[in-house]
């Protein structure tokens, strides 16, 4: 029966690691259908859209050169720069003018990412755009031939928030045009965030620090100044006590008035200064009585 057990879960497990294997496998789509218009897809969640191989801008003569580029997006990509989700592996790449670009988009995520350039010429390009996206781990091919002009071309992933979220990137062309805002790590955000400093949020508790540390600093400047006299010894240990103890008070007598305050530390000096008198009294009370017993 154990044996039986053993070599169930044995199985089990081996069928396990056979599906998250097959899970993040990447998968190619070499096999999309063609709908017309440079329109590829398939039944699996890939889809190339203009894809173009021959049609030459207005602006090109003749295809310059062929070039490949390969682009991974995933949530992996995004780690260096915070506040983001996902990202680009790249976040530019400089194409010489009528280049035939040959895109392998790898998607390295459970979800669905895209890669799509803007502003091409709409002659050629519906919309004046190229469109790449998978859903899955999974890898996608498509092509497209650059106009001549020197030109910056806003690269991103139209899936929801995912542009927002770290999914943005520049293609440029030649010399290129005005860069695109917001590209992480490469160009300064169009709307920056404005974040109040800590003084500017709470400037009553910087200023206490800020007092804190200049008596703290007068204090051992004076036992320096002094050669380390007693009174200043004195001074800076009092300095350090007050200023460690000033978060437990701090803490004690919050939302409490001046006078409650007052009245409370007033309290508490009464109440150590009547133990201090009754420990004094009894100490003295059993050195009368040592002194005055008779000796034997």
């Amino acid at each position: 029966m154990t044996r039986l057990l053993v070599s169930i879960l044995v199985v089990g497990m081996c069928c396990v690691s056979v599906a998250q294997a097959k899970k993040d496998k990447i998968v190619v789509h070499d096999s999309l259908m063609e709908h017309g218009d440079g329109h590829l897809m398939d039944m699996d969640g890939a889809m190339v859209m203009n894809n173009n191989t021959d049609k030459l801008p207005e602006s090109c003569s003749k295809i310059s050169g062929d070039t490949e580029i390969t682009v991974h997006a995933g949530h992996k990509y995004s780690k260096k720069f915070p506040g983001t989700v996902y990202a680009y592996d790249k976040q530019e790449w400089h194409i010489k003018p009528c280049t035939r670009l040959t895109v392998h988009f790898i998607n390295d995520d459970h979800v669905r990412h895209q890669w799509m350039v803007h502003g091409l010429p709409k002659y050629i390009y519906k919309s004046g755009m190229f469109h790449m996206e998978v859903t899955g781990p999974g890898r996608i091919d498509g092509t497209f031939i650059l106009p001549a002009n020197d030109q910056t071309y806003l690269v991103h992933c139209d899936m929801a928030q995912h542009m927002e979220k770290g999914l943005k990137a520049q293609l440029i062309v030649g010399k290129g045009g005005l860069p695109i805002p917001s590209v992480p790590g490469s160009t300064a955000p169009l709307f920056p965030d404005t974040y109040p400093t800590q003084a500017e949020m709470y400037p009553k508790e910087v200023a206490a620090v800020a007092a804190k540390k200049k008596a703290a600093a007068t204090a051992l400047k004076q036992v320096k100044n002094n050669g380390g006299s007693f009174f200043s010894v004195i001074l800076l240990i009092g300095v350090v006590v007050g200023l460690l103890l000033t978060p437990i008070l701090g803490q004690r007598y919050k939302g409490q008035s001046a006078g409650q305050v007052v009245s409370d530390i007033m309290g508490l000096i009464a109440s150590t200064a009547r133990r201090g008198l009754s420990f004094s009294k009894m100490l003295m009370d059993k050195i009368m009585n040592s002194i005055s017993k008779p000796a034997a």
